[in-house]
C-alpha cells in the first residue's frame, strides 16, 4: 500500500469533498490510503500528491471519475435493514393507494427516487416489492428513478448481474428464484424488473429539480458522509422534490436534526420516516 502523508490527506480529502460532498475526517485516512492506492498504481504514479495534481489538471475529468468510483465503493445488499421495505409494504403503499383512490386520481403514477443507488440492490428491492404489492390492473403505474455519482456503480446496476454471494445476502430464496435468472457465472435480474428502473448519473451537490417531484424518496446512508452545511442544503432541496403527501426515508442511524425544520417525523413499526409540514 502506498503511504499517505498528512499533507496528501488534506489535499485529497478537500478535493473529494468538493467533487462529491463526501467529507472525510482524519479517522478516515485509511479509506483514502487503501482505496486510492490502486488508482495511483493504475495511473503509473508514485504518490498521492501526484494523484491530486493529476486530478486537478485533468480537464477530461477521467481521473476524477476514477477517484469517485474508488471512494464511493460501499456496503450494499438487497433489502438492507429490511424495516424500510416493511414500512413501504405495510404503510406507505396502502396509504398511497387509498389516498389516490379517495381523491379519484386514477390512474395514478407512483414516482420513487433512490438517491444513491450504488450497484442497484436498493432500487431493485423496491421494484420487486412494487411488483408484488401494487395492483397490476392498470390503475397504478410506477416510475423508478435511480441515481448515483459513480459511473462504475451505475454500469453494474444497469446490467443487473450479481454474484451468488451478492444475491444471497438479504434476498429471500423465493425472490431469488422468482426475479433472477441463473447464468453460468452470475445471477441476472429478470428483464421485467430491470425495465422498471431508469438510471441517471447525478451528483447530489448539483441541482436536481429537473427530476421533478416524487411520492417516495430513499436517501439512505448518504448524508452521514456530508458536512453539516452540505447536509442541510441537500435536505432543503429534497423538500422541493417531494410531493405534498410524499415520504422521505433516510438511514436508521441518520437524523434530520439541525438540517431542516420543514419535515415532520412519522413512525410506524419502530421505523421513522418523514413528511412535509402542512
Amino acid at each position: 500500500m502506498i503511504p499517505l502523508s498528512s499533507e496528501e490527506f488534506s489535499q485529497l480529502a478537500s478535493h473529494i469533498e468538493s467533487i462529491s460532498g463526501i467529507s472525510l475526517d482524519r479517522s478516515k485516512a485509511y479509506l483514502i490510503e487503501s482505496r486510492l492506492s490502486r488508482v495511483v498504481r493504475e495511473l503509473g504514479l508514485t504518490s498521492f500528491r501526484e494523484l491530486h495534481s493529476r486530478a486537478v489538471a485533468d480537464l477530461s475529468r477521467t481521473t476524477e471519475k476514477q477517484i469517485i468510483n474508488a471512494i464511493t465503493t460501499g456496503e450494499t445488499l438487497f433489502f438492507r435493514d429490511n424495516t424500510p421495505y416493511e414500512l413501504l409494504r405495510q404503510k406507505i403503499l396502502p396509504d398511497f393507494i387509498g389516498a389516490r383512490t379517495r381523491q379519484k386520481r386514477i390512474p395514478a403514477t407512483l414516482r420513487v427516487w433512490s438517491c444513491a443507488c450504488s450497484t442497484g440492490q436498493e432500487v431493485y428491492s423496491i421494484a420487486m416489492l412494487l411488483k408484488e404489492k401494487l395492483p397490476q390492473d392498470g390503475r397504478f403505474r410506477t416510475e423508478l428513478i435511480a441515481t448515483d455519482i459513480s459511473d462504475a456503480a451505475l454500469d453494474k446496476a444497469r446490467v443487473g448481474k450479481y454474484s451468488t454471494l451478492e444475491v444471497e445476502r438479504g434476498l429471500p430464496r423465493e425472490k431469488q428464484q422468482r426475479y433472477f435468472v441463473r447464468d453460468p457465472d452470475c445471477w441476472r435480474i429478470r428483464d421485467e424488473i430491470r425495465a422498471m428502473v431508469t438510471y441517471q448519473k447525478l451528483n447530489l451537490l448539483d441541482d436536481f429539480s429537473r427530476l421533478g417531484k416524487f411520492d417516495i424518496i430513499f436517501c439512505r446512508n448518504v448524508a452521514i458522509y456530508f458536512s453539516a452545511v452540505n447536509k442541510a442544503q441537500l435536505f432543503r432541496r429534497l423538500e422541493n422534490s417531494l410531493q405534498p403527501d410524499g415520504c422521505l426515508i433516510i438511514g436508521a442511524t441518520e437524523s434530520l436534526a439541525g438540517a431542516t425544520t420543514n419535515f415532520i417525523t412519522k413512525k410506524y413499526l419502530q421505523t421513522y420516516y418523514y413528511g412535509l409540514q402542512e
